[in-house]
């Protein structure tokens, strides 16, 4: 079941219906949510629910087990089960058949002919996410960061939770597991605010769809595309990836909170960033922030900066897919990062770095968002080759047809897009509780928005990050 769709808004109906209404008990109510969550994820492959529930069965003893364990050394040994059970399940769905297929490109370099057997395996709707969520679990009961709550119904139902299932964002144990064990009841301005961002991830999702159209316009070209058709088509997958996903997030956060829970901000006007760095603390910031908090700091953070970002972000990048362009597009961010931290260190940009001047924060702005554009390059591109194509006709480099009659027109829609969403981002988080007060303004408007997204939309276009 899709957000975006009628069949999830009658499926959200009647779950509000059944559990603010009819079951009171907090025990009914969390079985309910764990058996919900369950149809929901089960709508999509039901034969991968065993997976799920059999993740949230051995990561919750194991966290036990580390907490009573008598010694450091068993302690580690049961951490490294658990990393090994969820990474293992990881690699074996995810990455299997990059590794065979890699190692099979890499001998007939050598003229070594090999028809490695691949798996072939469908990959489970959301495992990238709940593996890191079940994962991180065991990481914090292990560092003493928490202690182990007993409760595996309350375990389960927080890791299967429907709203952040499938793509996030990313929920820490400390964050969620407390609040299944409170239970919170819905409330009217939870509810109020809830819907708004229901509303505002639907919008993000439609303009997100509208502007796949551009973007396939250039990323599955036949051959190269004006230069205006390349930036537009660049910036339109800039639009739709952040639209799609920030959208779902929106949602997710939105239908949480309508229930009673409250999960954290997962994107924050990314586009506005002013360097690299300052680009991953606002872009998929659970993950941008898992990443740094599992992976880097295990790594020795600053100690060894340089290579402790590049591993980090490579990772970050093969996380988002099993193909070279996202190990590439982890690689450039790896880059881009160590190279903003290296000339912040430097006396000549010192006063770049530090300056509040107007100016000097458009330019670096507009170095960042160029960069980042490059990035998506690689991210969206179907090969290596393709996207440096792409990069080259970006600047004009080599022979480019001319622009076709509606391609200025496509471009200052898509600009318009683009720019409308993270203004729509700044509304809600500025004006949005005065606007829920408002409540004959506010319901009209929410209904109308709605309506015209259910209509305009394309409800069978699934979200990007569902892949991932």
């Amino acid at each position: 079941m899709l957000f975006n769709t009628p069949i999830f808004f009658a499926f959200f109906v009647v779950f509000l219906l059944i559990y603010g209404v009819v079951l009171l008990q907090k025990r009914p109510r969390l079985y309910f949510i764990l058996i919900s969550s369950l149809v929901f994820y089960g709508a999509w492959n039901y034969r991968f629910i065993p997976l799920l529930v059999g993740s949230s069965i051995v990561d919750y003893y194991l966290a036990l087990a580390i907490a009573g364990a008598a010694t450091q050394q068993r302690k580690k040994l049961l951490l490294a089960l658990s990393v090994t059970m969820n990474l293992g399940i990881l690699g074996l769905f995810k990455y299997a058949d990059f590794v065979l297929v890699s190692v099979s490109d890499f001998l007939q370099v050598f003229g070594v002919e090999s028809s490695l057997p691949t798996l072939s395996w469908v990959l489970p709707v959301g495992i990238s996410f709940y593996t890191f969520q079940s994962l991180s679990y065991t990481i914090d009961v292990y560092r003493g960061d928490m202690k182990p709550r007993r409760g595996l119904l309350h375990f389960t139902t927080a890791l299967a939770f429907f709203p952040q299932l499938v793509a996030g964002p990313i929920l820490r144990a400390k964050q969620i597991l407390p609040q299944f064990h409170a239970l919170p009841s819905p409330t009217w301005v939870g509810a109020r605010h809830g819907f708004l961002l229901i509303t505002s991830g639907l919008v993000k999702k439609t303009i997100a769809d509208l502007l796949a159209i551009p973007a396939a316009v250039l990323f599955e070209a036949d051959g190269p595309v004006s230069m205006l058709e390349t930036w537009t088509g660049v910036l339109a997958f800039a639009g739709q990836i952040y639209g799609d996903f920030a959208g779902y997030t929106d949602m997710a956060i939105g239908l949480a909170l309508v229930i009673g829970f409250k999960i954290p901000p997962n994107f924050n006007l990314p586009y506005f960033a002013i360097s690299p760095v300052d680009f991953w603390r606002r872009w998929h910031i659970s993950l941008s922030s898992w990443l740094r908090d599992y992976l880097y700091i295990s790594l020795g953070g600053r100690d060894k900066r340089y290579r402790n970002v590049m591993i980090t972000m490579l990772l970050g990048g093969l996380w988002h897919g099993a193909a070279w362009t996202f190990v590439a597009w982890g690689a450039f961010h790896g880059v881009i990062i160590m190279a903003t931290h290296f000339l912040s260190g430097l006396k000549l940009f010192a006063g770049f770095v530090a300056s509040k001047s107007r100016l000097l924060r458009i330019l670096k702005w507009a170095i960042t968002f160029y960069l980042v554009l490059i990035g998506w390059v690689l991210f969206r591109a179907t090969s290596l080759d393709s996207a440096f194509d792409i990069i080259a006709s970006m600047h004009a480099n080599g022979a480019l047809p001319g622009a076709g009659p509606v391609a200025g027109r496509v471009a200052v829609v898509t600009l318009i897009a683009v720019v409308f969403m993270h203004l729509q981002d700044w509304f809600v988080i500025a004006k949005g509780e005065a606007f829920e007060r408002k409540r004959w303004v506010f319901w009209p408007v929410l209904i109308l928005l709605q309506g015209l997204c259910l209509m305009t939309g394309e409800p069978s276009v699934e979200f990007i990050y569902f892949q991932f």
